[in-house]
């Protein structure tokens, strides 16, 4: 009898794990093929089934056969993983940290300002029990429901450990480590108690779930649903690798995302300081990332709060109580009612945005409820045939360039070059000694398209652009993929400055001219007075 497949957090198929099932049958011995099936003679009835495998963390199932569809086991590995929970708060409100450990750790506070500031030892830990600190994972598909870690063999409240976040607004990050030399780090975003600066900076949170593959799915990795089987290989298997007409969104609706879930491409490590290179695929353009902007407004002097995404989308972000927003390298993701508060503040209140990043708005998400969020991709082909900017275009029928004035666009994805003034005399050159033709943004820290301040994602002036917006830099990319560095104003007094570039953030630390911009434009937006485009 075919019962069902085993596979790991990585949807990655698990052969030779040992499985015992108890019931009705008596105890009958299996062992899981290549592929991870699993077959086994059995009788109708409940069994207990017990599934070990070297290198990952044991567990029992009840399971009653012959079930209607096959049974996905999952076991998770002996490694150090962690997330708090709930991923952002408010100062004096709780978080469960829930961390995955073979072994026993310890548990340090961090924030992540102009340094790594060490807040408070959160303990050692490690349960009494023999590897009581070790996870038990859900079966089935839980990039849609959770990993609700603490959930099994939590049953006293005392079981479970919470922390306090802090006074001060912040991006924070947890380090666990253990004694043989493991580590992980999860980030946690600390919004004030009430509003306490004049600027509020956004955290891309939602973009951060988007790119998180922890249990086999992502917004990048089998988008719509888990395939059928666990992976044995991915390059054989996996339609980005063996179709060469694929195309990542091609489906007409996508299975949710749960942010209950560890984020593996947010971790950084304890001695990495914001000067340092930002290496690795996922940490030049998530939480790495945006620390480098936070360090950057702590030395520069610019008082500033810090929210999630969903915290704006839930009302808890107030713009009224601030006269800046910034947004993240890479604010993708985001739910229309993001965009509409946004837009209005900035077109009849006043408000004003500093867009540090590029492909931003790309495309609508929405929240069934706060643990989840659907990506809205639509078919990928629906887009620019008919003259859409983006996938946030064709699900909501406005363009982000309405609201940051620029958008993204494929020319010269991947690759980074510095910028060219075209209109240096423009306010936000002031300091610079830049004169029109001259380049500048070489330096930076982005370590996956190292070149400039222009890369990795562009962004650039359409026609769904606000009347009177102002490109004053252009970057030099190939193909005409040079960011468009820009302005606009609205008669309200509002202003919305662009970077329109990835890699833009990763230079404000160490390229003068970059940062003496970005200051300039700080400087104009906090003032009450009007801003000229």
């Amino acid at each position: 009898m075919f019962i069902g497949f085993v596979s790991d957090e990585r949807y990655v198929a698990l052969p030779e794990v040992s499985i015992t099932f108890e019931g009705p049958s008596g105890s009958v011995a299996a062992h899981s093929q290549a592929d991870g099936s699993i077959h086994a003679a059995l009788m109708p009835g409940p069994y207990v089934v017990t599934l070990a495998a070297p290198g990952f963390g044991s567990k029992r199932v009840r399971l009653t056969f012959p079930n209607t569809r096959p049974h996905h086991f999952r076991l998770l590995s002996d490694r150090l993983l962690g997330y708090a929970w709930p991923k952002w708060v408010r100062s004096g409100e709780e978080s469960e940290f829930r961390v995955h450990s073979p072994e026993l750790y310890r548990l340090d506070l961090y924030r992540y300002g102009r340094a790594v500031e060490h807040i408070r030892n959160l303990g050692w830990h490690d349960e009494h029990g023999p590897r009581a600190t070790a996870q038990i994972s859900p079966d089935g598909d839980y990039t849609r429901t959770g990993v609700a870690w603490n959930r099994e063999g939590y049953a006293s409240p005392v079981h479970r450990q919470y922390a306090t976040a802090p006074d001060r607004s912040g991006l924070y990050y947890f380090h666990a480590r253990t004694n043989s030399g493991q580590h992980f780090a999860f980030p946690w975003v600390v919004a004030p108690a009430k509003p306490s600066a004049p600027i509020a900076f956004l955290a891309a949170t939602m973009t951060w779930n988007a790119y998180n593959a922890f249990g086999g799915r992502s917004n990048y990795i089998s988008p719509d649903r888990l395939p059928l089987r666990p992976t044995v290989n991915a390059r054989q298997e996996l339609r980005r690798y063996t179709d060469p007409n694929h195309v990542t969104y091609d489906a007409d609706s996508y299975a949710p995302l749960s942010f209950d879930r560890p984020e593996l491409v947010n971790d950084i490590d304890l001695d990495e300081r914001p000067e340092d290179p930002i290496q690795g695929r996922a940490s030049c353009h998530l939480a790495p990332s945006e620390w480098r902007i936070l360090s950057w407004l702590e030395r520069e002097g610019f008082p500033h709060d810090v929210y999630a995404d969903n915290q704006l989308h839930d009302g808890t972000l107030d713009l009224d109580a601030y006269r800046v927003l910034v947004l993240a390298p890479h604010p993708e993701y985001w739910t229309k009612a993001m965009y509409d508060r946004v837009k209005d503040w900035v077109d009849h209140r006043g408000g004003r945005v500093v867009y540090l990043g590029g492909n931003g708005v790309n495309c609508e998400v929405t929240l069934p409820d706060p643990d989840t969020m659907i990506v809205h991709n639509g078919r990928e082909s629906q887009v620019y045939p008919c003259g859409l900017d983006s996938r946030f275009h064709l699900t909501t029928g406005v363009s982000e360039a309405t609201l940051l004035g620029v958008a993204f666009t494929y020319s010269g994805a991947m690759t980074a070059a510095p910028f060219r003034a075209t209109d240096a005399d423009h306010w936000a050159f002031a300091g610079t000694n830049l004169s029109n033709g001259d380049r500048f943004g070489f330096r930076s820290l982005h370590m996956r398209c190292d070149g400039g301040a222009s890369g990795h994602e562009t962004d650039k002036v359409t026609p769904h652009s606000p009347p009177g917006v102002r490109a004053i830099a252009r970057g030099e990319n190939v193909d005409e993929g040079g960011a468009h560095l820009s302005l606009y104003a609205t008669p309200s007094g509002g202003a919305v400055f662009a970077a329109a570039s990835i890699t833009y953030p990763a230079c404000l630390l160490v390229d003068d001219a970059i940062s003496t911009i970005t200051s300039n434009v700080f400087r104009r937006f906090l003032d009450e007075g009007p801003v000229t485009p």
